[in-house]
């Protein structure tokens, strides 16, 4: 299956009309509103946590295919606005609704992960995907099962990518870290493995050893 067919495949959750009008940004943006595309794709990716974990590629799709189409990225500069606009409202997101959190961490790390500018990650996102990660990492977050497993999914995906565009956060995030796994009382012992696991995953240099995936992964699923 081509990158776009991989892409169709995905956006099978929506409703026909909107599955229409994202078929068409991936093939012929200008042709569309951007705007609205972007809004559809990040309303999708707070509702829907496997969808947000592959909106990334989707959106990489149609900034290639417009910066070739038209040389410019009307659709990059409404996907960050928005995701900006949620940035700032983070705290409420988080208690209005913990999935619809969870998933908006994951999206912007995948955002992330996806975009580039000159081959390089967009610095524009280096400290709002911190900032996010730090909140996962604070006590009452910890104490959270859910919040843990995606802090630690989204260190294993970008982790080392971050910490080359600024090595003194990351370094007072895995402080942080280290408090909350030796010092925080009430973490479950999955949420103890996990961070352990962390921690161990970024001192062998963002590799995982055969012995370190030996046991974490016969724990985890004992």
């Amino acid at each position: 299956m081509g990158e776009t067919g991989r892409e169709e495949y995905k956006i099978q959750s929506f409703d026909t009309e909107t599955q229409k009008l994202l078929k068409t940004a991936l093939k012929d943006p200008s042709s569309v509103d951007l705007d609205k595309v972007a809004n559809i794709i990040v309303d999708q990716s707070l509702k829907d946590c496997v969808f947000s974990k592959e909106a990334g590629r989707i959106c990489y799709t149609i900034i290639q295919a417009e910066s070739k189409q038209v040389g410019q990225s009307i659709f990059r500069r409404s996907l960050l606005n928005r995701l900006q606009q949620e940035y700032k409202d983070r705290e409420d997101l988080r208690t209005r609704s913990l999935q619809a959190w969870i998933c908006y961490v994951t999206f912007i790390c995948n955002i992330f992960d996806y975009l580039r500018v000159n081959n390089m990650p967009m610095m524009a996102l280096v400290n709002p995907v911190y900032d996010c990660l730090f909140r996962l990492a604070q006590p009452d977050s910890l104490r959270k099962e859910e919040e843990v497993d995606c802090l630690v999914l989204q260190l294993h995906r970008i982790g080392e990518q971050l910490e080359k565009m600024n090595s003194q956060r990351m370094d007072e995030l895995f402080s942080l870290l280290r408090d909350g796994f030796l010092l925080q009382e009430g973490l479950s012992s999955l949420s103890q493995l996990l961070l352990l696991e962390i921690i161990e995953f970024r001192a062998a240099d963002w590799k995982m050893t055969d012995a370190a995936q030996k046991y974490y992964y016969s724990e985890v699923t004992d």
